[in-house]
């Protein structure tokens, strides 16, 4: 059974920080490119970041400059570093598994992000 887990969701004032981590089981995850989605109320999901496996993140313009997007091979795991969040950041962030040849896609849960003003 594939399962995406996001955490490290939560509020914040503008200005701050969060972290967020999307753990992974039931794929091989060196063989899926690993996305960071947002949505905010009312609005369409948005890419935020991709990584691809043995590469560098590759950011939208959505937070391009104010996030940093990685991942850990050995743990299964993408990370999505923002920094100098804006009360527009807010939202349900999305972690996303692309098979690089399959395209076969699996989507977490979504963590909340709220950023206060």
């Amino acid at each position: 059974q594939v399962q995406l887990v996001e955490s490290g969701g939560g509020l914040v004032q503008a200005g701050g920080s969060l972290t967020l981590s999307c753990t992974t089981s039931g794929i091989v995850f060196s063989a899926y490119a690993m996305g960071w989605y947002r949505q905010a109320p009312g609005k369409q999901r948005e890419l935020v970041a991709t990584v691809l496996s043995g590469g560098g993140p590759i950011y939208a313009d959505s937070m391009k400059g104010r996030s940093t997007a990685s991942r850990d091979n050995a743990k299964n795991t993408v990370y999505l570093q923002m920094n100098s969040l804006k009360p527009e950041d807010t939202g349900v962030y999305y972690c996303n598994a692309r098979h690089r040849l399959t395209l076969d896609t699996y989507w977490g849960q979504g963590t909340q992000v709220t950023v206060s003003s």
